[in-house]
């Protein structure tokens, strides 16, 4: 599925690469969730401290 939403943004005028982060969230009752954006290379960091 991943494949499909990276290869819709990727466009031949293009030149900014994207990339995709996944986060682990802790609940309150203790389980994990992950959180997944794809966002520009530049951005990556911005989107890890958010």
């Amino acid at each position: 599925m991943a494949k499909k939403v990276v290869a819709t943004l990727k466009t031949k005028d293009a030149t900014k690469g994207y990339a995709k982060v996944i986060k682990a969230i802790k609940s309150e009752s203790g389980s994990y969730t992950f959180r997944e954006e794809i966002v520009p290379v530049d951005q990556v960091q911005e989107a890890i401290k958010r």
